[in-house]
């Protein structure tokens, strides 16, 4: 049975006779919710649902982590805000000023801002700087329905600050922490027409940091003012938001044989990889590249239209619309990959050679998503239906010079940034490649979210055409995603539900073995869960099984890209409770995860630096009364477990023939916590990150490096709110 057919039938099963009826009186997703008080954070239209339905009647996992919770638990970056979230991990590869890497369920997940999708190709764009957010939001599973192309572990979204007016009051905050971390910040709210019809906001700031790597600054400035017009039945936003961050390279590679082969923390099974391994291991601190080279300066420039307006008790209008332009300066050397079998150092800590990399990058972007929403009855069946239409028109381009491997005798024990090996710009020149592709993705999308009675039924399909061109490729596809889910709502606060939902994400290039062009990367997943709040309360429990997989992966071989049938997959569960007594609340979460690289044989291998489990606990108080009326004290702990990276693949790929690799590097628990006062309109606070200032490596792969976890961070604000 096709897509569409089986799309039709789940909503012709919740219509069914209804539609031979009168259409009944009309009822708001809002009227049709119980008193139940919702504890777990709002959804935004323009959040990752696109639509304000609460979580607890959505059946699908999906977390909403507020701004204010985020910055109380410490979070400096994009990452750091999901650090709480069961299902994601949050900077897989350690501490990182080049990007946030998020991976969902075990794969890498795409980010969206306000619907739209905002990071493309690599470093080629400037990060979203926290502090311009109203909240993250976390949709689990293929998204593709609602978003197009994307993993099929899910999805980051988040909601900028913007003027409204509900949005009118005023904060300066003046940070100071851990690196000399110096930090301006502001968010004003002005009624400019004093009955809240034209109201302007502007958030920026100004940061000039260092970082736990040596000579790694993290600067930024941003500038993101923005204008609403609001009517009882229309809201139209203009946010301008200019970006530019100044940095380098966290990641330093750090060689396997002074890390992992010198650390009781990592297993290496292959013994041949440390018979030559220094007997000192190199600080995680170290920098292995060159101050008069390196560089990582970025600039983002967007605009974005936000558009609402309810032309009556059904039906209702909403969209964004973006204008984004990215530039990025990229320089980097490190110390070369050779293969597990030839160690990248010497005995007294030499480089046997490093790569030097010139790239600078950037992407442009025009892109809306407009959609109608009509709710209405037909019968006793309550419908949210959301149609939509997007596209996509997404330019990257790259002029990479790269010079591998190169013979040095730097020392990583003792370093020495002279600049003499910096190579010339002739030798640059000569190896400079320019690459440019553009994608075009149209897109129509339709969803119906059903009540029919307490039983919620959704369904969706989406109608995808991508073309994808690069300098040697010209191809388009298309794709019909569906999804389904159906919950049910019981007296008691307790609603099983379960999903299917699909995914894709279109392949560029030529399969050198058949000639043909690359498939699309599709997905599929089956959940099943239960959400559970008792009636009443402020507490809520939520816990989900997945079983997911993606297939038609793509396997880089010498020459080329082929398609041999490798797939990923995934299975695990998920558990995020929030319990609130008087002034406690306690909020856990916790995660297994098995995901496997499967290839054409049937041959199934761990996927690298994920951990099978890992959970978090945060605890707070926030008395409500008494004399310590204005204090907030909260304290967690986050555990990863140990996760492992298998080396063959990854070096028979890129010519090596070394024998079968196993790297294991043990799990870790950090310690975080804040304490908080407000007093006649200034909140004064201190957050700390990794509490015991711990030092461990997230991960460590067999092709040879290992990736240092974040140092302890403090940091002091003091804000003034009127």
């Amino acid at each position: 049975m096709s897509k569409l057919m089986i799309s039709a039938s789940l909503m012709a099963l919740a219509w069914g006779s209804a539609l031979a009826q009168e259409t009944g009186s009309v009822e708001t997703s809002d009227q049709q919710q119980d008193d139940t008080i919702l504890v777990i954070g709002q959804p935004s239209k323009f959040g990752a649902t696109k639509s304000e339905i609460p979580i607890l009647q959505t059946p699908r996992s999906v977390s909403v982590i507020p701004a204010k919770e985020f910055l109380d638990r410490g979070a400096l970056s994009l990452s750091n805000t999901l650090a709480y979230t069961a299902g994601v991990t949050g900077n897989a590869f350690g501490f990182a000023t080049r990007g946030d890497f998020t991976t969902i369920r075990g794969l890498d997940a795409p980010e969206y801002q306000d619907n739209l999708q905002v990071l493309f190709g690599f470093y080629n764009n400037a990060r979203a700087d926290i502090y311009t957010l109203e909240q993250v939001e976390v949709l689990k599973g293929p998204a593709s329905v609602l978003y197009g192309q994307a993993a099929p572990g899910g999805i980051v979204s988040t909601v900028s600050k913007i003027a409204g007016p509900d949005q009118l009051e005023k904060e300066i905050i003046l940070t100071a922490g851990s690196h000399e971390r110096l930090q301006a910040a502001a968010d004003l709210g002005f009624d400019l027409t004093g009955d809240g019809r034209l109201t302007a906001r502007f958030v920026g700031l100004y940061r000039n940091s260092d970082t736990q790597v040596n000579f790694v600054n993290d600067d930024a400035l941003v500038l993101a003012p923005s204008v609403t017009f609001e009517t009882d039945r229309t809201s139209i936003t203009a946010l301008f938001n200019y970006t530019k961050r100044k940095s380098d390279t966290s990641a330093q590679f750090l060689p396997l044989t002074a890390t992992g082969c010198v650390s009781s923390d990592v297993t290496i099974s292959e013994p041949n990889i440390c018979a030559a391994a220094p007997s000192q291991k190199v600080g995680n601190d170290v920098y292995l590249g060159d101050p008069d080279f390196n560089e990582y300066e970025t600039e983002a420039t967007t605009i974005s239209l936000f558009f609402t307006h309810q032309f009556n008790d059904i039906l209702s209008f909403e969209g964004t619309t973006r204008y984004r332009d990215n530039e990025a300066d990229y320089n980097q050397t490190w110390i070369s990959f050779l293969g597990s079998g030839n160690p990248r150092l010497l005995p007294d800590g030499t480089a046997v050679a490093r790569s030097w990399s010139r790239n600078p990058a950037g992407s442009n972007q025009f892109a809306f998503d407009t959609r109608l929403r009509a709710k209405f009855a037909t019968g006793f069946i309550d419908h949210e239906i959301l149609g939509g239409v997007s596209r996509q028109d997404v330019e990257t381009y790259s002029n990479r010079a790269f010079l591998y491997a190169r013979p040095t005798s730097f020392n990583v024990f003792t370093p020495l940034y002279d600049g003499s090996e910096i190579p010339s710009e002739a030798e640059f020149d000569a190896a400079l490649g320019r690459s440019e592709n553009e994608t075009i993705a149209t897109d129509v999308y339709i969803t119906d979210h059903m009540a029919l009675g307490d039983l919620i039924v959704n369904a969706g399909i989406r109608f995808s055409s991508v073309k994808s061109k690069d300098a040697l490729n010209d191809q388009r596809d298309e794709e019909t995603p569906i999804t389904a889910g159906a919950l049910y709502k019981t007296a008691f606060g307790l609603n099983p539900y379960v999903s299917y939902s699909e995914s894709f994400r279109a392949t560029v290039g030529t399969d050198i073995v058949t000639g043909s062009a690359l498939k699309p990367r599709t997905g599929e997943q089956i959940e099943a869960g239960i959400k559970y709040q008792p009636p009443g309360s402020n507490s809520y429990l939520t816990i989900a099984y997945f079983d997911l997989e993606e297939d038609n992966l793509v396997d880089f071989v010498v020459g080329g890209q082929t398609q041999p049938g490798l797939s990923i997959d995934g299975k695990g569960f998920e558990v995020e409770a929030l319990v609130n007594w008087r002034d406690f609340a306690l909020d856990v979460d916790f995660q297994y995860l098995d995901s496997k690289e499967v290839d054409e044989n049937g041959v199934a291998t761990t996927r690298p630096s994920l951990p099978e489990t890992a959970g978090s606990i945060w605890a707070s108080w926030v008395p409500s009364a008494g004399r310590l009326d204005g204090l907030e004290i909260g304290a967690g702990a986050r555990y990863a477990g140990e996760n492992e990276s298998n080396g063959t693949a990854f070096l028979a790929a890129n010519g090596f023939a070394p024998p079968p690799v196993r790297v294991v590097t043990d799990g870790y628990t950090l310690f975080d916590a804040f304490i908080g006062y407000e007093v006649k309109g200034f909140d004064i606070s201190l957050n700390v990150r990794n509490l015991a200032n711990k030092d461990f490596y997230v991960t460590c792969l067999a092709r040879g490096d290992c990736f240092p976890g974040e140092k302890r961070t403090i940091v002091g604000s003091i804000a003034k709110r009127f």
